[in-house]
């Protein structure tokens, strides 16, 4: 059987972890993929507002996650993955905030993860196309930061996953960002993991990233191959990054998913793959009363089983 998955946040909280794992188990989710990027919000980040969270010690950092670590034993809920605080770069920051996010942040939530008993951490890469003018000084500059970062996760015998991400155009549109071209993921991924011999480096796949963009989820997989590590598995109306509940959209009247569910499936299936079903819905739980937020994560559960059944042949699209 494969796992399901999905994020602790709106769910999982500081005060009570225990009852949101326990949410979680209840619902019918072996697995999550937990939060640390609300730690550092995005929003804020790119204003150049940085907390105080991230320059505590590794130490107190991890006696502050004990509570969750031993909550999510207790439910019998396993921490599967994490999402790094992102950006890690801000182009228009200060020396010392990017100084900060670089030396502070991003090592630092390397040992959460291994201390959380997680494998993998998934990395947004520097947006930097339109600025330095091409997709190979963006990713030399990725390719900078991720070096510094792979010698602890070798020693630390963790994954760094980069995902496919978009971007907006000066025209509003969405275009193509980081790793959006599965070859040259996958020929970068395998350089840095032979130079520092250990699987420093894979991917993570976003289904409603590359719906966005118009990817072809199938190829896109079959050619990341063993190389696919981890999931975030969500949709949107292919006009915004929406984060919620597959098979939502559509795109006429005769519900015409507006995502590939069917290409999604078959990549999957090409590659034997054998990792956590993991979903990335947690704006769902916002839109639902707090009356029906448990009816709702029973469903994404539920969508996940039946992701399984197709990927093992036991249901059809």
């Amino acid at each position: 059987m494969l796992e399901i998955g999905t994020q602790t946040q709106n769910v999982v909280y500081d005060d009570c972890p225990a009852e949101g794992f326990d949410r979680l188990k209840a619902a019918g989710f072996d697995c999550v993929d937990f939060s640390l990027n609300t730690y550092l919000i995005n929003t804020q980040v790119y204003k150049l507002v940085i907390n105080d969270f991230f320059r505590q010690s590794v130490a107190e950092l991890q006696a502050y996650f004990r509570p969750h670590k031993e909550a999510a034993a207790t439910a019998g809920i396993r921490i599967h993955q994490l999402h790094m605080p992102y950006p890690v770069y801000v182009p228009h920051g200060t020396k010392e905030i990017n100084a900060f996010l670089r030396q502070e942040v991003a090592p630092k939530s390397l040992s959460i993860c291994a201390y959380l008993g997680a494998k993998y951490i998934v990395v947004h890469g520097f947006k930097l196309r339109k600025m330095l003018g091409s997709e190979e000084a963006e990713w030399a500059e990725t390719e900078n930061f991720l070096e510094s970062v792979c010698p602890l996760a070798r020693k630390l015998g963790l994954t760094i996953c980069i995902e496919n991400i978009y971007e907006s155009s000066s025209g509003g549109c969405i275009i193509e960002g980081p790793c959006c071209d599965a070859s040259l993921a996958a020929e970068r991924i395998d350089r840095l993991n032979e130079k520092y011999g250990a699987e420093v480096l894979g991917f993570c796949f976003d289904t409603g990233h590359a719906n966005l963009l118009g990817l072809d989820f199938a190829r896109f997989i079959r050619t990341l191959g063993p190389r696919l590590k981890v999931l975030h598995i969500h949709d949107n109306d292919g006009r915004g990054d929406l984060h919620q509940l597959p098979f939502t959209f559509t795109r006429t009247r005769e519900n015409r998913t507006s995502t590939d569910w069917a290409g999604f499936i078959q990549g999957l299936q090409a590659i034997g793959f054998r990792g956590v079903l993991s979903f990335e819905t947690a704006p769902v739980l916002r839109s639902y009363p707090e009356e029906l937020k448990d009816a709702a994560l029973r469903m994404i559960a539920a969508t996940g089983r039946y992701f399984e059944g197709m990927i093992e042949g036991e249901a059809g699209i």
